[in-house]
């Protein structure tokens, strides 16, 4: 029995995505996205999003069939991202994915955008032994999962209860001086910096914390740590050392994030790890969870990073394995689900 071939439909910010998918295999991966609209207002604005979203899909789906030189006949499903997300863009792309599998009379996979996520990496390295240990980083989620299953068992250990991860970094770029989106250009900072130069706060990893959240994140204190340091130091009249502090403030997010995460795998005996989202891409966050991982006798997966950003083929890739795993189609009627939570792999 061949392979499903799957085409992922990706809208829950902004970036509009479409993936196409045979078993394992990306055919296509094709991303439209609507940064430079978001940056002068510092951050992602719904209402552009949306409206990028509908000029876009079309584009995007006819630019990804003809990479991945197939008919839309030819598709044994469409699978798209039901939530979380913004809910405008998300009846964006679940609007699209109804017509298409309305008028292909092919079979609608409403899909969580975090389970996507982990079955990504399905793309690079092929087959997750099972159960496995995955950590999403992202501007709008940062989570510890347990993944016994992909289509059917996904359970949040931990996850923040504050700010997420990316969030954290947009505020503190915007501290700064340093332009949105804050990940990348903080990382780039950080290069230049000394990460020991400033002491600032590891949230949630006091003793009485580690009772009640364990697995856990907090960055907004951190976030007012940094601030608050950059307002002495203004207030004071010195120069505020970008660099150290980019620095400084990355080693704290870096540390308590792999930190928790080595401790979730020996805790549940995980013996393999992956991470996912787009903060996954950041340099120090990588280079330490594959030290500490290592040194626990883990083994880390990491997608490349243009596949820990939001994408269609990670839809696609969840879609594949919902269908092998033989479950039934969604209806046409679902609702798009801003507050989905991950454990509801398929809606």
């Amino acid at each position: 029995m061949s392979e499903p071939l799957i085409l992922g439909i990706e809208s829950s910010c902004d970036e509009t995505g479409v993936g196409i998918v045979r078993g394992t295999e990306l055919l296509a991966n094709e991303v439209a996205s609507s940064m430079e609209q978001h940056v002068r207002f510092g951050g992602v604005v719904p209402e552009v999003a949306s409206r990028a979203h509908l000029e876009s899909m079309v584009p995007v789906l006819q630019a990804a069939c003809a990479t991945a030189c197939i008919d839309l006949a030819e598709l044994d499903g469409i699978a798209v991202t039901a939530g979380p997300g913004l809910m405008g863009a998300l009846v964006i792309g679940l609007s699209a994915a109804k017509a298409l599998a309305s008028y292909l009379g092919k079979p609608l996979y409403g899909v969580n955008h975090l389970a996507g996520h982990v079955a990504v990496d399905l793309l690079e390295h092929g087959e997750l032994p099972m159960p496995c240990g995955a950590l999403l980083v992202s501007g709008g989620h940062t989570s510890l999962l347990k993944v016994s299953s992909i289509a059917t068992d996904i359970v949040e250990v931990g996850a923040t209860i504050d700010d997420a991860a990316g969030e954290a970094y947009d505020k503190v770029a915007r501290l700064l001086g340093l332009p949105y989106p804050g990940g990348p250009v903080i990382d780039r900072a950080a290069a230049e910096g000394d990460p020991q130069a400033i002491r600032f706060p590891r949230g949630l990893t006091a003793r009485h914390d580690m009772i009640q959240h364990r697995f856990d994140y907090s960055f907004s204190g951190l976030k007012t740590a940094v601030s608050r340091w950059v307002e002495t130091q203004q207030r004071d009249g010195k120069e505020v050392p970008v660099n150290d502090v980019a620095a400084s403030f990355q080693e704290a997010v870096a540390d308590v994030l792999t930190a928790k995460a080595v401790d979730l795998c020996q805790t549940y005996e995980l013996e393999h790890f992956l991470i996912g989202g787009g903060v996954a891409a950041n340099s120090r966050l990588r280079a330490l969870l594959a030290e500490r991982m290592a040194a626990a006798g883990v083994e880390l997966r990491r997608p490349r990073p243009g596949l820990c950003t939001d994408n269609g083929a990670m839809i696609a890739a969840l879609g594949v394995q919902v269908v092998k795993a033989g479950l039934e189609p969604s209806s046409l009627d679902i609702s798009a689900n801003s507050g989905l939570p991950v454990e509801t792999i398929l809606v």
